[in-house]
């Protein structure tokens, strides 16, 4: 008898789970329908600029275009497509995306590693994370590091859009996050079998870091080819411009002597607005081309690199 009388007091009353059952659900559905929100927010301006490249020049410059294409028709592309000026911004971009994010990918693992050891393993580890964490909160000026660039003779080079930001801090201190939280003893089973620091770094300790290495790939990937403000500051000519100096600055240069009546046709069907639209829309694709591919290590690596051991 005693032990039902306790059970049934400490039991959870029926309308208490229920009333929890309730205000749970209603939570969730205000977290997804606040999120839902949020995303449409997000889309919305790019839904728009996708929709705008599609339409006629008159429906954009009457303001007529929402979220679909009014008069549809392929010209903004077909003059993107035989632009020069676009397609030389959008090779200077793509070489400047594999050159330096080679460099950040070997400089972050270089750096990454031996600052992961601790202060008994390597000496000047301190010092070291200390300088990094002195750049993290005192940069230097534009007028100091245009001086700097110039000084070595790289000004309109590919090398002054990537030497200096060849070390980026912030993926530096996530992928040694991440290798500290490697297990001390995969290291010392390799120090036992004679593996000397490149061996455990090449062969433990990169296969093991793929998702903190495929995040900060991205971060740098994504930096690389949005970066506008230092093509404006290094280079001089137009055409060293990267895609997003030249998007910023775009213009539509319109040369109306011996034009056909057919390109004459052609033209009437777009305006600044449609194809600054088109190229804003090309200038996405290999972003959004490459992100589904990293997304799966993309979680893992940001949340188990930004917790320090």
């Amino acid at each position: 008898m005693i032990n039902e009388k306790v059970v049934k007091a400490h039991a959870p009353r029926e309308g208490t789970v229920r009333d929890h059952s309730l205000s749970g659900r209603l939570g969730d559905l205000t977290i997804i329908a606040l999120l839902s929100l949020i995303s449409l927010l997000s889309i919305a301006p790019i839904w728009h600029t996708l929709a705008l490249s599609f339409s006629s020049s008159a429906a954009s410059n009457a303001g007529l275009v929402g979220l679909w294409p009014v008069h549809p028709n392929l010209s903004s592309y077909e003059t993107v497509v035989g632009d020069k000026a676009f397609l030389l911004a959008f090779w200077v971009s793509t070489k400047r995306v594999i050159l330096g994010g080679s460099v950040n990918f070997v400089m972050t693992v270089l750096m990454a590693y031996p600052l992961s050891r601790s202060a008994h393993e390597f000496k000047l580890r301190n010092v070291f994370m200390w300088f990094l964490v002195f750049t993290m909160l005192f940069k230097g000026s534009l007028i100091p590091l245009y001086l700097t660039v110039q000084g070595l003779g790289l000004v309109n080079s590919i090398w002054s859009l990537v030497l200096p930001v060849a070390v980026p801090v912030f993926n530096v201190i996530l992928l040694m996050n991440f290798f500290r939280g490697i297990p001390k003893e995969l290291d010392q089973a390799a120090k036992m079998d004679g593996a000397g620091p490149w061996y455990t770094l090449l062969k433990i300790y990169l296969p093991l870091a793929v998702p903190a290495l495929a995040t900060v790939t991205l971060f740098s990937l994504v930096t690389h080819w949005n970066s506008f403000l230092d093509g404006l500051i290094f280079m001089n000519k137009t055409q060293n411009y990267p895609l997003q100096t030249y998007i910023q600055q775009l213009v539509v240069q319109v040369n109306l002597e011996n034009m056909s009546a057919e390109d004459a046709a052609r033209l009437s069907l777009i305006s600044d607005k449609t194809l600054n639209a088109a190229k804003i829309v090309v200038s996405m694709v290999p972003i959004i081309a490459v992100y589904p591919f990293i997304q799966r290590y993309f979680i893992h690596g940001i949340m188990i690199g930004s917790v320090k051991e």
